[in-house]
């Protein structure tokens, strides 16, 4: 029986299923499981994410003398687009789990996976945005997930990034703090709007911020700061998908998009409205992942664990 691990990488935590693989099953089983803080080194730097590992390795009991020796690891990982940024991340691996074939890319290639297709089109919206597509020929394409300094429009951050503007605008205005301003005050402990810009910058965490933007989805259906923004991270995030498309010219008919992340997955009113605009743009095949996006991580370390031979992974000094 051979131990695998899958890992999602997100920019503010890390899901990771342990798993026994054994070699012919459709499925793998899973042995343990557990989320810790973010281990994307572009997100919380080599020090963190290096102890997030760490901690990691300690709840599933991987390294201790009684515990799972492990022989693959696919590891999605958000921001992992470039061949340095996948290496950075192999070596931290690498080290904590020696003799194992590790994998690294970014993460929506594992959520592809997790809902059972080799081609199709991942679209996510959580605390970040991005999409990409995979032709049934093998060509692909990736947009956005540049980050919050330079895009993730359509994510959770960005929505509650504009709510604070909205605030911030009305101030300027001399306006009184509408129906979403207000909300935002009470939940954050603000007693006004200047109090709002000195927070967001004192308090940076993206998870943070991208917790409060339920608060807009909430008060879309009657305000109308909060639908413009609403409507706008709907837009944002349907272009991103189309943007893929159009790139790869065709996408098999049969292949769908798969919604994922905090974003989309719960916030219904969202997912409806970017399924609207993809429709109206010929993509109807859309649909939101009803599995954890990690079991595509667990499948792909089987399929790693399973080939014949993988030269050794060099490790980064």
């Amino acid at each position: 029986m051979r131990h695998v691990l899958g890992l999602d990488i997100g920019g503010s935590k890390t899901h990771a299923i342990l798993a026994d693989d054994d070699g012919g099953a459709p499925l793998a089983h899973s042995v343990a499981e557990c989320t810790v803080g973010s281990a994307n080194i572009a997100s919380v730097g080599p020090d963190e994410a290096a102890a997030a590992l760490d901690d990691l390795a300690a709840q599933l009991g991987i390294g201790d003398p009684a515990g799972h020796g492990i022989n693959a690891v696919f590891a999605g990982a958000a921001g992992a687009d470039t061949p340095a940024a996948r290496e950075r991340l192999t070596g931290l691996l690498s080290r904590r789990f020696p003799g194992a074939r590790i994998h690294v890319d970014h993460d929506t290639r594992i959520i592809l996976a997790a809902g059972g297709f080799t081609a199709g089109t991942v679209l996510i919206s959580g605390t970040g945005s991005a999409a990409w597509a995979k032709a049934g020929d093998g060509r692909e394409a990736r947009a956005g997930g540049w980050g919050y300094l330079l895009g993730d429009e359509g994510s959770g951050y960005a929505v509650a990034r504009s709510a604070v503007r909205n605030a911030l605008q009305e101030s300027d205005h001399g306006l009184p703090a509408g129906p979403l301003t207000a909300k935002l005050l009470a939940q954050t402990g603000a007693a006004e709007s200047a109090e709002l810009l000195d927070l967001f910058y004192r308090r940076p965490e993206r998870r943070y911020w991208a917790g409060l933007a339920g608060t807009v989805f909430g008060l879309a259906a009657s305000d109308a700061a909060s639908a413009a923004i609403a409507d706008d991270a709907a837009r944002q995030l349907a272009g991103l998908a189309l943007t893929v498309n159009r790139r790869l010219g065709t996408i098999p008919e049969d292949a769908p998009v798969l919604l994922a992340g905090g974003m989309l997955v719960n916030q219904p009113s969202l997912a409806g409205t970017v399924r609207g605009l993809l429709a109206a743009n010929g993509l109807t095949d859309v649909r939101v992942l009803d599995r954890s996006p990690v079991w595509g991580a667990v499948e792909l370390a089987c399929q790693l664990a399973r080939e014949p031979h993988r030269p050794a992974t060099k490790i980064p000094a």
